[in-house]
């Protein structure tokens, strides 16, 4: 495609790998994020870092990040660090898996990832759920299958919305970044492809999730293209045997393209 400048990431035709997010792009698990965030500022809070300083409004990696520069400060601070650290993780794993018995696949994913399987196309999970929840919903909604390539927040290495999360599962994956597609529902996914320097394709959340995103907040934040659900994603990617659900819209950057 057309570079405007040469600081800008060049991208590739035809796609060879397409790294998808997991909660609310591919399942439905309608987790309590809300719960998980006060969680984790609670234990913070009870590790030493002062009432006030951890919004729970924010999303759980920027309270975390927040919480290691506080305990970082504090005498004994790498020590409060490790152990901060290894307490949130047993919890939110922990949180996560009580989700599991109501999580649902999102309307379309069969579809739409056999058909890109047919075709060919190397497909991955990069999430920041745990593996275990990861696996485990996979598992739950038949999609397991789809997926030999997944990083996870409990895997060895950065997590998501690093860039070094999504290079690494590229470099698993044998797919090269300028022939890449990261798929996800929040701006975190934005933020992960963005930095990474990856296309982004964004799937508005599914309508049984509360959410203020909208396709001009993805398009802000560096999305190519908005499917409105993914009926209109299979639609964009040219998978026409997934694309024979509800009528979807789709805001593009490009026009669709095939394999």
């Amino acid at each position: 495609m057309p570079l405007s400048s040469d600081h800008e990431p060049r991208f590739l035709e035809p796609f060879l790998g397409i790294v998808f997010d997991l909660d609310g792009t591919l399942v439905l698990s309608h987790h309590d994020f809300g719960r998980m965030r006060g969680e984790v500022v609670r234990l913070a809070e009870r590790y030493g870092v002062p009432p006030g300083r951890l919004s729970p409004g924010e999303p759980i990696h920027r309270i975390v990040e927040t919480a290691r520069d506080e305990l970082g400060r504090l005498a004994g601070g790498e020590g409060l660090v490790y152990r901060f650290e290894a307490e949130f993780r047993r919890r939110l794993d922990s949180l996560e898996l009580e989700a599991l018995p109501r999580t649902r696949v999102r309307p379309g994913a069969p579809e739409l990832l056999h058909g890109l399987a047919e075709r060919g196309f190397r497909l991955g999970v990069l999430t920041r759920s745990s593996e275990a929840f990861c696996r485990a919903a996979l598992a739950a909604t038949h999609l397991a299958a789809y997926f030999p390539y997944l990083r996870a927040r409990s895997m060895p290495g950065p997590e998501k919305p690093s860039p070094e999360a999504l290079h690494l599962l590229l470099r698993e994956m044998g797919v090269p970044l300028d022939r890449a597609l990261y798929v996800g529902d929040h701006l975190i996914d934005a933020e992960c492809a963005t930095r990474a320097r990856a296309r982004f394709y964004a799937v508005l959340p599914d309508p049984s999730e509360p959410t203020s995103m909208s396709a001009e907040r993805f398009r802000a934040a560096g999305a190519s293209a908005v499917a409105s659900d993914l009926y209109a994603l299979a639609r964009l990617l040219d998978v026409k045997g997934a694309a024979t659900g509800p009528a979807g819209g789709i805001s593009a950057a490009a026009a669709p393209l095939g394999r």
